[in-house]
């Protein structure tokens, strides 16, 4: 018998099943395994006692209630795209929330289910003649990207995904559906905006105030083997001088042989945005206006059904030397860094105003080290070298969370931190949502 097999039999999951039906999945039953893949298929093997399918905010209760009285770990899952898996417990309850997507728009509000994947988001706000800031990859979940911060190819014009949220339904662990806004429950309000995914509740749905959609310019450099340190070195001087409409990132491979390339996209027509790519390095240039919604789904890619890797990220406040972080990459087999721009928008918001700390970096490093050809430890052996390589300090955006962070709590939270411990001890005194990384 497995450990979840044998954690399913030593709780009373006919209980649960009463209020839930066949939509509680348990080790044995029917697409059990493939629901519980996650997409880092690093962590593939864990297995969490049941997945519970939920479609109403009654179900979401129905779960914090009996993992409250059962004492088992329990976790709320979106799009699976945990870097850690963290909503995947081991032997522990998911709160699977993807069939709470619905998506309305009404003027500049939209309310979405907290289920909700990037792409459909997108389709549905674009469709209205709206626009929200969010991330890139179209099977991201909105709502650990929201709860984090959420960095987008608009963010330096418009703010945060977590900038832009009115209200959210949230079920707290003792079981109670609460509005956090502005005007009810302040500080969970707060929290929420930037304080990470399942700290605090269960949100169900989100409202964010949306913005009419703007026509955009997309564009991308090309610079060729050999060049990326200059590449990185001329990209980090040129956004410190960018306006706001200007969001870019730029992305150095392991590989020497490959080409750099720095991309982006411009809140305006062509004819703005080819006086400021004229201030970069001469490159291969290719440059495309399109509208909100077709931009979106560029940027959405298609990621595939998931992978093995070990990701990890810093916060960059001041110039890093393209030399040095080409020398990080120099005689890897594989990975990449890849810098989003910040700045603008997101950079007039203080610090303290949301949970998110980081309103004053320049960018931010996500770091990729691919894990299919070896183990996790060697993977996150190369990737803490990188990270700690970069020198900027102990930061890190707790979207990109890593189980190895020295001293997360501070990296991921900064100064808000003792503030956010508060909130987590008053609405989940018990740690129900305890997990690894959890405050």
């Amino acid at each position: 018998m497995g450990t979840a097999t044998a954690a399913a039999a030593g709780t009373d999951w006919a209980r649960l099943r009463r209020r839930l039906g066949d939509r509680l999945v348990l080790p044995g039953d029917p697409g059990y395994d493939a629901l519980r893949v996650p997409w880092n298929t690093i962590y593939a093997h864990r297995r969490p006692a049941a997945i519970a399918r939920c479609v109403r905010p009654e179900d979401v209760q129905a779960c914090l209630e009996f993992a409250s009285h059962e004492r088992i770990p329990v976790a709320a899952r979106s799009g699976k795209h945990s870097y850690a898996a963290y909503s995947l417990p081991e032997n522990g309850l998911v709160v699977d929330l993807a069939a709470m997507s619905a998506v309305t728009v009404a003027g500049t509000r939209a309310r979405v289910g907290a289920g909700a994947q990037l792409l459909p988001v997108y389709e549905a706000v674009g469709a209205a003649g709206q626009a929200l800031p969010a991330g890139t990859c179209r099977s991201v979940g909105i709502g650990g990207l929201a709860l984090g911060g959420g960095i987008s190819v608009l963010g330096r014009k418009y703010g945060l995904t977590s900038d832009r949220l009115l209200s959210a339904r949230i079920v707290t662990p003792d079981g109670c559906l609460r509005t956090a806004s502005a005007h009810e429950e302040p500080d969970l309000y707060w929290a929420l905006r930037g304080g990470g995914g399942g700290n605090f509740g269960i949100v169900t749905e989100f409202t964010f105030r949306t913005a009419p959609a703007p026509g955009l310019t997309v564009f991308k450099l090309v610079y060729p083997a050999g060049a990326a340190a200059d590449a990185l070195d001329a990209w980090q001087e040129w956004m410190v001088q960018a306006p706001d409409e200007l969001w870019s990132n730029c992305t150095v491979d392991a590989d020497p042989a490959a080409a750099t390339n720095i991309g982006g996209a411009y809140v305006g027509p062509k004819k703005d945005l080819e006086p400021l790519l004229d201030r970069m390095p001469a490159a291969t240039r290719t440059v495309q206006e399109m509208s909100y919604l077709e931009t979106m789904r560029y940027y959405a890619g298609n990621p595939g059904p998931g992978f093995r890797f070990a990701a990890s990220s810093r916060m960059l406040r001041d110039h890093v030397p393209g030399e040095r972080v080409t020398g990080l990459m120099h005689g890897q087999s594989d990975g990449a860094i890849l810098f989003d721009s910040f700045g603008g928008a997101l950079g007039r918001v203080a610090p303290d105003a949301t949970a998110f700390p980081h309103r004053d970096a320049r960018a931010s490093a996500q770091i990729f080290m691919d894990a299919e050809n070896r183990t996790e430890a060697e993977a996150r052996q190369v990737l803490a070298t990188v990270r700690d390589g970069l020198g900027a300090g102990n930061t890190g955006y707790v979207n990109y969370i890593d189980p190895e962070m020295p001293d997360w709590p501070t990296a991921y939270y900064g100064r808000n931190l003792a503030r956010l411990r508060k909130v987590a001890r008053r609405y989940d005194p018990d740690r129900v949502l305890a997990f690894p990384q959890g405050l």
